[in-house]
């Protein structure tokens, strides 16, 4: 299946670290020929680490897709009922927004626009960047791994021995989800083996 002319949001929540291997999957969508909206919470634009500066990744998300960023409630909120989407991804996700999203809170543009997109049984994708999910978030990934209209990004744990509760999803295979989501599949294994994103 092609992704030409598919809309597809794409929210980036503040797991700096993991940006780096994200932008290039998202100017594959892009290249692929898909309408890429960029959606973002306001620690991506409002903070600065040693990964770059927050207004940098936004010039830099803003150049990949073509689109202004979507950085408020208020402008999100269009992305249900007026300005659908055929797909929403949030990736990376962090543990913080995965754990407001499994309980219905609605503070950030990213969990708005997810919430929009399941208003309209459109496919939610997630790729989770967390260090406690196999802490007290365990209980928030399979609430969701279990609610419609969600599908995960494959993941594993990423530094077993120095990290044991984290896992993050393998962002080469966001493509491959999307696609997968859209025809209301849920890309498998979705528990992989750290070798498998190394």
């Amino acid at each position: 299946m092609s992704l030409k002319g598919k809309r597809i949001g794409f929210g980036v929540t503040g797991s700096h670290c993991t940006y780096d291997v994200v932008f290039p999957e998202i100017e594959k969508l892009v290249e692929e020929g898909a309408e890429v909206i960029p959606i973002v919470t306001h620690t991506v634009t409002n903070t600065n680490t040693r990964f770059g500066k927050g207004e940098e990744w936004v010039e830099r998300f803003e150049a990949i897709t073509g689109h202004h960023i979507i950085d408020s409630i208020v402008k999100a909120e269009p992305l249900g009922p007026k300005m659908p989407l055929d797909c929403m991804v949030i990736a990376p996700m962090t543990g913080n927004s995965l754990s407001k999203l499994a309980n219905a809170l609605t503070d950030s543009p990213v969990l708005m626009a997810a919430k929009a997109t399941m208003r309209n049984h459109r496919p939610v994708v997630l790729g989770i960047s967390t260090n406690d999910a196999l802490g007290l978030n365990g209980v928030n990934i399979m609430k969701l791994m279990a609610a419609k209209d969600i599908y995960f990004i494959p993941y594993g744990q990423d530094d077993p021995q120095k990290k044991p509760k984290s896992m993050v999803a393998n962002m080469s295979l966001i493509r491959d989800t999307i696609v997968a989501a859209i025809n209301k599949e849920q890309l498998q294994p979705v528990i992989i083996e750290k070798f498998r994103y190394e």
